[in-house]
């Protein structure tokens, strides 16, 4: 898609998926890669990046410990937002939305389509908590290795979201500044377009 098309889109997830199509030849390592950012209750801000796995009619789906950090302030906050930055492309696109769980059979095929060490540390990881030494977190994923031949049961607090946008921005360097910025909002029917100042 030539970059003036943007103009004429009308439906965001169509585009992003367009642009993912173009990043997945032009970025060296991980063109999934997005800054996920969630806040707690109170409203404190946090971001981590994460690869996005799935992008479809129901939004954005990642996967993670839902003990972790930002796992909880999804279940205090279910909003988040999303920044994808391809920096061989000079295009951003940002995401804004609604998260909700992904149905548990489909946790459990992505988990186990994953490779058996990644399983493995997924299992025995407590995200985000305090660990005691890199030593101790080998040792876990060895003995579990070494209990479980078969497959990894995946964990009940590993789960999978997805964020339904309601908001979707489109960037595109320009030169001298004059970037190109779109922004799309989610009405009751389809999406209202409207294009920035950048």
């Amino acid at each position: 898609m030539d970059e003036r098309q943007v103009e004429t889109a009308v439906d965001p997830v169509a585009l992003f998926q367009v642009w993912m199509e173009d990043a997945e030849t032009s970025e060296p390592n991980d063109p999934t890669a997005v800054a996920l950012a969630t806040a707690s209750a109170d409203g404190a801000p946090s971001v981590r990046m994460v690869l996005v796995k799935g992008v479809d009619e129901r939004g954005f789906s990642f996967y993670t410990n839902a003990e972790s950090r930002k796992g909880g302030e999804l279940g205090e906050n279910p909003r988040a937002a999303m920044c994808f930055h391809w920096k061989s492309l000079r295009r951003q696109t940002r995401v804004e939305g609604v998260v909700t769980e992904l149905p548990d059979a489909e946790v459990d095929a992505y988990f186990h389509s994953r490779s058996r060490g990644s399983q493995v540390v997924s299992a025995v990881s407590r995200q985000s908590q305090p660990l005691e030494s890199r030593e101790m977190l080998v040792e876990m994923a060895r003995e579990l290795a070494r209990e479980t031949p078969g497959d990894i049961p995946r964990p009940e607090w590993w789960k999978g979201y997805v964020l339904r946008p309601e908001r979707m921005e489109f960037w595109i360097e320009g030169e001298y500044r004059l970037h190109d910025r779109f922004l799309f909002v989610r009405g009751e029917v389809g999406w209202l377009k409207t294009r920035l100042f950048p």
